[in-house]
C-alpha cells in the first residue's frame, strides 16, 4: 500500500499521539472527501450550471459566491481561457465588488484596485480564443474551491461565502490568486483572523442597529463596518496570541 507522510506541527504531533487518535484512519477519510469533492469540482461542466438552482458541488454556495463563479466563467471565456483559474475567481470576486471578502481586504489595509493592478500585471490572458469558451475548472481553482469548503466546514458553518472563497484563494499554493493575495500580506493565518473578526463585527454592527444604535448608509456603512472589523480583528489576534504563548505554539 502507498505511504504518504503527513507532517505535523511538535505540539499537535504530540497531542494527536497522548489522545490515541488513529491517524492512519482519520487522514484516509479526510482524503477520500477531499478526493471526491474536488473530482465533482473538477468534471462540473460550466455551461450546465444551474446558477439559481444549484446542484451537486456547488449546493452550499451562497448567491453572491455563485455570482462570483459566473462572473469568473465569463472572465475566462472573454479572454478565450481553456478554464476557469484562480485568477478568474479572484477577479469575479473584483467585479462583484460587494462580497465579504472584499470588505476583509479592506479592513486588512488591503485595497482592492491595488489587487487588481497586481494581478492584471501578473496574469497574461490566453491568446487563442475557443468558440466554446471554458467549460471546467483548472486544477489550482477547484483545489482553491476545495479550500474554500473546507474553511466553512471549520468554522462550522453551512454555506460557502466569499470570505471562505477567499480563504481558499489564499491557501492554495500554487495559484496566480494566492500569489498576488499573500504578496499584498494576506497571508492564510492572518487572513483567517480577519474573517473571523469580519463576521463578528457583522454580528456586533447588527445588534447595535437592531438596539436602536445609530442607523448607517452607502460610505458610512462600509466605514463603520471597517472600524468594527479592525477592532474586532485586533481583539481576537490579542486573544489568541495568548492562546498560542500559553500553549507554547511562539516557542
Amino acid at each position: 500500500m502507498p505511504k504518504i507522510n503527513v507532517y505535523l506541527p511538535d505540539e499537535l504531533a504530540e497531542a494527536v499521539k497522548q489522545a490515541g487518535v488513529p491517524v492512519s484512519a482519520v487522514c484516509q477519510r479526510a482524503l477520500e472527501q477531499a478526493v471526491r469533492r474536488v473530482t465533482a469540482i473538477r468534471e462540473t461542466v460550466l455551461a450546465d450550471l444551474d446558477l439559481e438552482e444549484p446542484t451537486g458541488a456547488l449546493t452550499h454556495l451562497t448567491a453572491r459566491t455563485r455570482t462570483v463563479l459566473k462572473l469568473a466563467a465569463d472572465q475566462a471565456r472573454a479572454e478565450g481561457a481553456a478554464s476557469v483559474g484562480t485568477e478568474h475567481l479572484l477577479g469575479g470576486m473584483l467585479t462583484e465588488g460587494g462580497n465579504l471578502g472584499l470588505r476583509v481586504l479592506h479592513a486588512m489595509d488591503i485595497e482592492p484596485e491595488q489587487v487588481r493592478r497586481d494581478l492584471a500585471h501578473r496574469h497574461q490572458p490566453a491568446t487563442d480564443t475557443e468558440a466554446d469558451g471554458p467549460r471546467s475548472f483548472s486544477g489550482t481553482a477547484a483545489n482553491a474551491l476545495e479550500f474554500a469548503v473546507t474553511e466553512a466546514t471549520s468554522l462550522g458553518h453551512n454555506y460557502v461565502g466569499c470570505e471562505h472563497l477567499l480563504l481558499g484563494l489564499v491557501a492554495e499554493p500554487d495559484g496566480t490568486a494566492g500569489q498576488v493575495l499573500r504578496a499584498l500580506g494576506a497571508e492564510p493565518r492572518l487572513t483567517r483572523r480577519a474573517v473571523t473578526a469580519a463576521l463578528a463585527g457583522y454580528v456586533h454592527l447588527r445588534a447595535q442597529t437592531q438596539q436602536g444604535g445609530p442607523a448607517t448608509q452607502g460610505g458610512d456603512q462600509l466605514a463603520a463596518l471597517a472600524t468594527v472589523f479592525r477592532n474586532e480583528l485586533q481583539s481576537i489576534g490579542q486573544r489568541l496570541e495568548r492562546l498560542e504563548q500559553h500553549v507554547g505554539l511562539n516557542a
